[in-house]
């Protein structure tokens, strides 16, 4: 049985929030790929859409957009997504996840595409 850390992110208002999802609300995000749009019902934000944006598995490791699938795959990367050169010119071997969710991804990165999203319902903030 699948659980993710969902966090979702508002580009209007500039909030973040992060929602633990996990059965029937969790397999939703199963099979679908960095880019694919999610119903917003899945974190409890009804009548939204959400677009996945990013992520990482239980080890940490990055989903990469340009990996296909979910599984590891070592790349040698210049920068981006999994790697910051410290100098111009420096390249390095990374092991990063591809883009498709699996039981592997413990945090996925989304953002609100369509809708209001109200985060003031799934925050428990007294």
């Amino acid at each position: 049985m699948a659980d993710f850390k969902v966090v979702v992110s508002d580009p209007e208002t500039g909030r973040t929030v992060q929602v633990e999802v996990d059965g029937q609300d969790a397999n939703r995000f199963l099979g679908r790929e960095l880019g694919d749009e999610v119903d917003g019902g899945a974190v409890g934000l009804d009548g939204t859409t959400l677009e996945l944006t990013g992520g990482s598995d239980n080890a940490g490791r990055p989903l990469r957009s340009d990996v296909a699938g979910p599984a590891l795959k070592e790349l040698l990367l210049e920068g981006g997504v999994g790697f910051e050169p410290s100098r111009d010119g420096e390249r390095k071997r990374v092991t990063v996840r591809g883009r498709e969710v699996s039981d592997e991804v413990a945090q996925i990165n989304a953002t609100v595409v369509d809708g209001d999203a109200d985060f003031d319902a799934l925050t428990d903030d007294e």
